[in-house]
């Protein structure tokens, strides 16, 4: 008879080649940090829990893994803080494609404990409630980015006010024009094959 094997297992196995030993030593670490941890499958990819909370989770794409701390705004790394604030791919250690991507063990050791310590503290995050507003203000560079790329353009139109509030969102929050017209190029990019802002978070589009 063979063995059960865990969600977790199945996830790793399915994964691309060069992710397996990625997702194998975050894995590996998280459990050496916190052997409390509980393995769970949600909106399709890894996450750990700890007392009955989200702390970290990690994912494989097709040419990239990630990994990502739920109260990472609340922590005290600034790139942690900066990432979670404006992130472009999901998760706060940028695309990891092999080992030599990943902060030294002891660093990423560090923050599995600090995260550990806020569910420790029972530390939520705090949702705001955005301002009411009566439409959606499309800025003039976002428009003509569009304008384009019929695909893009046919897409975002399609969209709700609240996709279209995402996408809109995201790139004008940008801190510098750099980063602007970074996220304006990648939202076009999304938009042309027709997925939403928060596409990766979709198990739809594992």
């Amino acid at each position: 008879m063979k063995a059960k094997v865990s969600p977790i297992d199945k996830y790793i196995n399915d994964a691309a080649p060069f992710a397996q030993p990625i997702l194998n030593h975050l894995r590996k670490l998280v459990h050496a940090a916190c052997p409390e941890a509980e393995e769970k499958i949600k909106w399709g990819f890894p996450h750990f829990d700890y007392k009955g909370e989200m702390m970290c989770s990690m994912a494989s794409f097709k040419q990239h893994a990630s990994f990502g701390f739920w109260k990472a705004p609340l922590m005290k790394d600034p790139v942690l803080k900066e990432t979670a604030a404006s992130e472009v791919a999901m998760g706060h250690l940028g695309k990891i494609t092999c080992l030599k991507d990943l902060p030294s063990d002891k660093k990423i050791t560090s923050w599995i404990k600090e995260a550990m310590k806020l569910n420790d503290d029972g530390v939520k995050m705090v949702k705001t409630k955005p301002a009411k507003t009566t439409e959606l203000v499309v800025p003039s560079y976002f428009t003509k980015a569009l304008q384009k790329n019929k695909k893009a353009l046919s897409c975002f139109e399609s969209f709700s006010t609240s996709a279209k509030k995402e996408y809109v969102s995201w790139v004008d929050d940008a801190k510098s024009e750099d980063t602007r017209d970074k996220r304006m190029e990648q939202s076009i990019e999304w938009l042309a094959e027709g997925k939403p802002r928060n596409w990766k978070y979709m198990k739809k589009y594992q």
